[in-house]
This record gives structure tokens, C-alpha cells and sequence, in this order.
């Protein structure tokens, strides 16, 4: 991993992140004598991980043996897929492996909780040195805990662009009654090749563009509880987030062809934006109060829809609550083909509501503009101006 050191500079307003090489040489070490004792010299630095190599494009895909033969310790891969993604590039994946000499084996999940991870790191302990995630959020979640907890390293290879955890170092794991995010690590390189990607469905396209709308609004949720609650902001990290989400808002009309270009444009949107976490040290850039709404809707609804499309719908009302452009971005969705109301989602009206009165318990540490929760009046009457239910 790429590590840096990062300087905070407090002003009235928040505080500028400044990056370092290492090692700092120009500061005396009677400087740092005296930061330490004060205490503030614990807190001056933190470290920040990047993947440290980002293949995308056409075909790199022939580029990922080099990659694992540069990045990883040994030559067992245990790549970690599901039916369709092994079978979309699984079984391509193994012959390169083959054809370098380099021992690979495959297990195939079925869902993403505590036991799959268990299950992965058993076979990786026995027979691998390090993991590839191969497909969407829920392969690619499993290898990045996975390795993360057996210490080895770990590669992203993404099938599908649906939502922006193809670069972070978070895990989204489900919890017994509520979603759970895990800081792991980032992994080592992500390998996306963009004609893999396209052929995925259009609806997972249109998933990762709204995990990326939904950035404006928790963008805005970050501010107001640095404003509120004093809680460290960056500006800079609130920007690549915002550029990230705004590249989705530019080329609503591109993404909708589906083509080769515009696959690129998310997946590099995507991955934009868990670097914008990563220098953040937390999820605020790119999760906010319409990915409370989503994990909401996983408990609430039998049959919940893609985590992207629901952060799009929620997206959309909680730029309302913020006085933002909600109309701007519920247009953008519908040019893409994402989902924009209950009806599309597939879920009914009254688990909507639901979400939105209690979404606010699902992180009550995180403040959002939610705040101390929506009465159910007040949620039917927030569904209804959006236009999410009729």
C-alpha cells in the first residue's frame, strides 16, 4: 500500500489537508519533541491506503498475472466469485494463472455475511497466499475481509460497476439485524476491464450511478455535522467526492448507450470516490443519510432492491430535506435507467415509510440531516413531494 503522511491545519471553518513525503526531513526533531509532548503530535499524522495499481480498459485483463507476479508474495491465488462472475471470467482468470505457471483454485458464495468469511479464510489458510474478488460488492466485500483478517494481500476485479466499494477499504458484511461496515484494507491493484464490465447488465450500471448521485447528499450531511457537531471535515476529500457524483450528473446521456466509454467514465467515478474515503478516514464522503434510508430498506423489505438504486431514491429525497437540486438528480437517474420511485424498485410504499422513520437508528452516532428521525406523516408527505411514491 501507498502510505502518507498527512499534516491537518486547522482554520475557523475546517481543516486543510496537506500531504508530506516520507520521511520528513525538513522539520527538526525538536519540533517533533515538542509536539509530542503536548500530545498533538499523535494526532498530526495519519496513514492513508491506496491501491497501488489501477489497470482499466479494454483487455487488461491479460495484465493481472503480471500485476499479482509484481504485488503478491507467492503464486496461489484463491479467487473468490459467485456462479455468474466465475462463469463471465472466472474460468479465464484460472487459465492465465495456468499458463504462468501459478496455482489457482476458486470458491464460489452465494451471499455475503460473517460465515462466508469464515469459510473463505479456512481455504486461504490452507491453500493460498493471497485472494482476488471477482465480480460485484458481494465478492469482492467477502475477499477484502477475507484477506484482510488472514493478512494477505488482495485484488479487485470487478465484473459489474454498481457501487463504489471496488476500490475502498470497506466491507459491507450484513449483521444479524443491521447492516455492518467493516474497515479492512484497500486493495493492493484493481484490474477492471472495461469489456468485462459491459457486459454485465444495464441495471448494474445504473446501480453504481446512484451509489454515486447519492455522494451530493452525503457530502452535505458531512458539512452539517461539521457544523453542528464539530466533526473533522476535508475539503479536499468532500471535493473529489463531489466530482465523482457530478461526472454521473455530465453524462447521464452517455451512460444510458451503455457503451465501452461509458463504462470507463463510472468505473473511474468509482473509484474517485473511495479515494475520496480513503483520504477522509471514513465513509462521511460517500454515505450518508440516503445510505441509511438503503440499509434501512434491507431490513424492512422482504425483497430489498440494489444497494445503488435504493441510495439513488434516497438520494433523491434527501437532497429535498438539504433545499438541494433534487429534481436535477432524480432526471439524471431516469435518463440512466435507475430506478426513481418505490413502483421501479420494486418495493411497496408502506417499507418505504418504514425506512425513512427509522433509518436514523441504523448509525446513531452519524449525524445527518434526519437528525432525531422522520414521523411517519412526515415521511409519507417527503415520499410524495419527491414523487418515490404516488
Amino acid at each position: 500500500m501507498l502510505s502518507y503522511r498527512f499534516r491537518l491545519y486547522p482554520s475557523k471553518t475546517s481543516p486543510v489537508v496537506e500531504a508530506e513525503k516520507l520521511p520528513v526531513k525538513a522539520r527538526s526533531s525538536s519540533h517533533l519533541i515538542s509536539r509530542q509532548k503536548s500530545g498533538a503530535w499523535l494526532k498530526e499524522f495519519k496513514c492513508i491506503q491506496l491501491p497501488r495499481e489501477v489497470w482499466m480498459g479494454p483487455k487488461v485483463i491479460s495484465q493481472l498475472v503480471d500485476v499479482c507476479r509484481r504485488l503478491c508474495n507467492g503464486n496461489r491465488a484463491l479467487i473468490v466469485a459467485d456462479r455468474t462472475t466465475y462463469r463471465l471470467a472466472g474460468r479465464k482468470v484460472e487459465r492465465l494463472f495456468e499458463r504462468a505457471k501459478f496455482k489457482a483454485e476458486h470458491v464460489l458464495i452465494d451471499r455475503a455475511d460473517m460465515e462466508t468469511v469464515k469459510n473463505v479464510r479456512r481455504k486461504a489458510w490452507e491453500k493460498a497466499d493471497f485472494l482476488l474478488g471477482l465480480g460485484g460488492g458481494r465478492c469482492i466485500d467477502v475477499a477484502k475481509l477475507a484477506s484482510f483478517e488472514e493478512n494477505m494481500s488482495f485484488i479487485s476485479v470487478p465484473t459489474a460497476a454498481s457501487h463504489d466499494g471496488i476500490a475502498s477499504s470497506r466491507a459491507s458484511i450484513p449483521g444479524k439485524r443491521k447492516p455492518t461496515s467493516i474497515e479492512t484494507h484497500a486493495p493492493i491493484a484493481i484490474v477492471a476491464d472495461t469489456l468485462i464490465i459491459k457486459r454485465a447488465p444495464h441495471r448494474l450500471l445504473a446501480a453504481g450511478c446512484g451509489d454515486l448521485v447519492a455522494n451530493f447528499t452525503a457530502v452535505r450531511d458531512w458539512q452539517l455535522a461539521h457544523r453542528v457537531k464539530g466533526e473533522p471535515y476535508s475539503e479536499y476529500a468532500a471535493t473529489l467526492s463531489l466530482v465523482s457524483a457530478q461526472i454521473v450528473m455530465e453524462n447521464a446521456k452517455l451512460i444510458s448507450k451503455h457503451t465501452e466509454e461509458s463504462v470507463r467514465k463510472v468505473v473511474k467515478a468509482l473509484i474517485s470516490s473511495s479515494v475520496a474515503m480513503a483520504i477522509a478516514g471514513t465513509s462521511r464522503p460517500a454515505s450518508g443519510a440516503e445510505h441509511l434510508f438503503s440499509h434501512a430498506l434491507d431490513i424492512v423489505s422482504p425483497r430489498p432492491a440494489l444497494h445503488g438504486e435504493q441510495c439513488g431514491v434516497g438520494a433523491i429525497m434527501m437532497a429535498y430535506l438539504h433545499g438541494e437540486d433534487w429534481q436535477g438528480i432524480r432526471n439524471a437517474l431516469r435518463i440512466i435507467g435507475a430506478p426513481t420511485t418505490a413502483k421501479e424498485l420494486g418495493i411497496p410504499e408502506k417499507y418505504i415509510i418504514k425506512a425513512l422513520t427509522i433509518a436514523h437508528r441504523i448509525r446513531p452516532e452519524r449525524y445527518t440531516i434526519l437528525k432525531s428521525g422522520l414521523t411517519p406523516y412526515a415521511s409519507k408527505r417527503l415520499a410524495k413531494i419527491t414523487g418515490v411514491i404516488p
